[in-house]
């Protein structure tokens, strides 16, 4: 869309570039088309990291704050809670990948999802380079039915005091997903909960 004297009107993208016209002569400072650009792209010259989604899903109450994990049936960190979650499949947008993966690993589906950061540090994955969108929900205690599926052995609900997970002693959580849960709770808000609880 073009705002042209007071109008909104439609145009071809592919032939309006910055107040250019027509992109046939238009040339890089490699004095390359955008036709030979593309045709002279590598893929292989620009790494990419796999891009995943973790789903942070609390629960409030007048009790106070519960946080869905799922225990990790597989490598790495087996055994180890974790949040919901998994990699993008080629051609699904961030937001279907999370949606889907919660589907896939807890059966909660139709949640309103808000994202919570972007999370990137190098070494967070001993799988490799690899990029997360977190994501949060929260909804009132008793609403959800949560079941493990997928890779997830088991689905439980824990106890959040101050932004953080209450473990049991010797338990751990997988991946960075401790400061992911951190930053989760900052940003929720919560329908039935003491805000003293957060």
């Amino acid at each position: 869309m073009l705002y042209n004297s007071g109008r909104i009107t439609s145009c071809d993208p592919a032939r309006f570039v910055c107040g250019v016209s027509s992109m046939s002569e238009l040339r890089d400072n490699r004095g390359l088309t955008e036709a030979e650009a593309i045709e002279r792209y590598r893929a292989k010259n620009y790494p990419k990291p796999a891009l995943t989604a973790d789903i942070a899903v609390f629960a409030g109450s007048e009790a106070g704050l519960k946080l869905l994990l799922i225990r990790r049936g597989g490598h790495p960190f087996l055994g180890c809670w974790a949040l919901p979650g998994g990699f993008a499949d080629e051609g699904e947008t961030i937001e279907q990948t999370a949606a889907r993966e919660l589907q896939e690993e807890t059966g909660l589906t139709g949640l309103q999802l808000s994202l919570v950061g972007i999370y990137s540090a190098p070494g967070r994955d001993p799988r490799g380079w690899t990029v997360s969108a977190a994501y949060a929900v929260c909804v009132d205690a008793g609403e959800l039915r949560a079941e493990a599926g997928d890779d997830a052995a088991e689905a439980r609900w824990f106890d959040v005091r101050n932004g953080d997970v209450i473990l049991a002693e010797g338990e751990r959580l997988a991946f960075d997903h401790r400061q992911i849960i951190n930053d989760a709770a900052k940003c929720i808000i919560l329908p039935n909960a003491k805000t003293t609880d957060r």
